[in-house]
């Protein structure tokens, strides 16, 4: 498989990432404070099926807003164009058989960094072997962003969209509705789900330069990489693992939402080797309330946490701060 060219930044103007809405939205406040009257466009496709119950956070979001109902498009298409449904469903099986072999060699190499961890050498040495465990994860995580370019862009290439009739259909009608409206927002959800339905349309392409507010897995699609993170899982190990690349609209930053339900705040060494691992990305966890606004891709607010190098938990975080990394850590694309 050959490693795929990178597809141009879209355009983006003001990106607005917040911490989860919860019972108590503050995307209504963000709205005002933006100038934004509405008619908004609202993506709930992250709720599948559920994508149709938007009463509730419409009315928190106080103006006219159009639901663009990409899941039920989504399933329009499938319905109505069986070859490209196939072809489709036989990529996203291939998608899941990348992940899961990924997610067993992060599994062994979690292994081995901890059974050398816990050896009693000299410091010098068990730093440099925990620098050469940072770097396999980092190696491991790059390598798997790049298959899943890969991949998604072989795919593009066997199966342009926008020679799909009814694709075509249904982008045209969005785009009809993305002229009308002032802003786009992206709720939360299945964070796989909404990320492809995202893709399947080019939506943001439609809505290049129109301000952006997401929250949740909305947030973390807006990203340079999606990463999926807990450390208190149901089954299984607690092991964070990138799904996917993002939309670089809110680059240099890993989103990380409702952290006190899914981070040890207290485990100073997980976060520091977290940290360094998504190095050199800022990991910003972000609570209820928890806000990072960008403006044509440079961050130029934030009111959340950061997760540090050392560390610790930086409260308040208000933007960026230089981190000092090893040398051998070269930026990741």
């Amino acid at each position: 498989m050959r490693t795929p060219e990178k597809k141009p930044l879209i355009r983006s103007g003001t990106v607005v990432l917040l911490g989860p809405q919860q019972t108590t939205p503050d995307v209504g406040i963000v709205l005002a404070e933006l100038g934004i009257s509405g008619p908004v466009a609202l993506v709930r496709a992250g709720y599948q099926e559920r994508e149709s119950d938007d009463a509730a956070l419409i009315t928190a979001l106080g103006v006219k807003t159009i639901n663009l109902r990409l899941h039920a498009r989504a399933a329009e298409v499938f319905a109505g164009d069986p070859e490209f449904a196939r072809a489709y469903q036989e990529r996203q099986n291939r998608l899941r058989h990348i992940q899961s072999f990924y997610r067993v060699r992060l599994d062994k190499t979690d292994d081995g960094a901890r059974t050398i961890a816990a050896r009693h050498i000299e410091p010098e040495l068990l730093a440099q072997e925990d620098q050469v465990s940072v770097d396999q994860f980092r190696q491991l995580d790059l390598d798997h962003i790049r298959r899943c370019r890969a991949l998604r862009q072989a795919f593009a290439e066997s199966w342009p969209i926008r020679e799909r009739p009814l694709i075509a259909r249904h982008r045209a009608e969005l785009a009809a509705v993305l002229s009308t409206v002032e802003a786009l927002v992206i709720a939360g959800g299945h964070v796989a789900a909404l990320l492809n339905r995202l893709k399947l349309f080019e939506l943001l392409e439609l809505a290049a330069g129109m301000p952006v507010i997401a929250w949740s897995a909305g947030a973390m699609v807006l990203t340079d990489r999606i990463l999926l993170f807990h450390d208190y899982p149901p089954y299984g190990s607690d092991i964070a693992q990138v799904l996917d690349a993002g939309f670089e609209l809110a680059p240099g930053i890993v989103v990380l939402p409702d952290p006190r339900r899914r981070i040890r705040m207290e485990d100073r060494e997980g976060i520091q080797r977290f940290a360094r691992r998504m190095a050199p990305g800022t990991c910003v966890a972000m609570e209820h309330g928890a806000r990072v606004k960008f403006e044509g891709g440079v961050l130029v607010e934030a009111s959340a946490m950061r997760l540090t190098a050392t560390g610790l938990v930086e409260q308040g975080w208000t933007g960026p701060a230089t981190q000092t990394f090893p040398p051998t850590q070269a930026a990741y694309p």
